[in-house]
């Protein structure tokens, strides 16, 4: 006699229902993001649409979120100078070159350091983390580059700091996160490591590369200090060395007016030329953003992972 098995209904599933205290807790957490997302993004609205506002209405303090009395007489002002354009023209040098000779400077660095059989590996390692503590001196690094002969020509702004040794860490770190039977498959098969560096590694390290590209494109960019210091020819300022100029040439102290309305005003287109020199120096390197965005979440996180 066939015996048939006791067929069970299966047990229907209970839904979890989310107790009162997440549910405070997950509405505390969107407020607190949206309060954040507000401080963060309204300074930037602000000095975009004071830009686009006219003196006055900057100066009266009457642009809050919308621009007030639209004009175009700030990027008027701020283009009006020749030298504008040639300090893009530096900046553009300036950041595409010197992203190129940081990326091949940390690639190197952070391949070398990620092999195991390197020898001195621990003595090397000591010597660039050291740097990260301890420095020269602005001092001793001015005389170094003189002794160079490098100040006052391009590679006083491209050689020092051609290399950031935060950066080659997290990318050593991402480059030990790839799985070391790639190198040892590619050792057998007659690979070297000059191919397998650029055959294998390269095409596997887009996300990192990305990162670390806009890391070193925005602090060229960016840069202002080390021009101040190591550049005489204005022949070879960057933008922001421009742009400081526009800004003190249009700078009047009010005091010395009698007219408590023209200082108002001045005192207004001053403000004016501040938010537009803002926009016209952020806005390019922020157009960059959106191109590497897919990569760049996975870059940082995989990056600082310890494999």
């Amino acid at each position: 006699m066939t015996r048939f098995a006791e067929i069970r209904p299966t047990p229907k599933k209970r839904k979890i229902q989310d107790p009162a205290g997440d549910r405070l807790l997950y509405a505390f957490i969107h407020v607190v993001m949206i309060l954040l997302l507000i401080v963060t993004t309204y300074p930037l609205i602000y000095v975009l649409s004071a830009s686009f506002s006219s003196p006055r209405a900057v100066g009266n303090g009457q642009v809050v979120l919308w621009p007030v009395e639209f004009s175009l007489r700030g990027y008027q002002e701020v283009f009006e100078y020749q030298v504008v354009w040639l300090g893009y023209k530096n900046t553009i040098f300036y950041t595409l070159v010197g992203t190129v000779i940081n990326v091949v400077m940390t690639m190197m660095a952070a391949f070398a350091l990620s092999k195991k059989t390197l020898p001195g590996r621990g003595m090397f390692t000591f010597l660039f983390t050291f740097t990260m503590l301890f420095s020269g001196g602005l001092v001793p690094t001015y005389l170094q580059l003189r002794s160079l002969g490098i100040v006052n020509t391009r590679w006083s702004l491209l050689l020092p700091g051609a290399i950031s040794v935060y950066n080659m860490v997290v990318t050593r770190t991402f480059i030990q996160n790839i799985p070391g039977e790639l190198s040892e498959a590619a050792e057998i098969d007659g690979c070297s490591h000059f191919k397998y560096f650029f055959l294998i590694l390269l095409p596997l390290s887009k996300a990192i590369l990305a990162v670390i590209s806009l890391y070193y494109a925005v602090g060229h960019w960016n840069s202002y200090f080390n021009a101040l210091i190591y550049i005489s020819d204005r022949n070879l300022y960057p933008l922001q060395i421009f742009l400081r100029d526009v800004l003190v040439l249009n700078s009047v102290d009010p005091s010395s007016i009698l007219d408590p309305e023209e200082a108002q005003a001045l005192e207004g287109m001053r403000d004016l030329l501040k938010f537009s020199m803002i926009v016209v120096s952020t806005v390019p390197i922020l157009c960059i953003y959106p191109a590497i965005q897919k990569y760049f979440a996975k870059g940082v996180m995989v990056g600082s992972l310890k494999g």
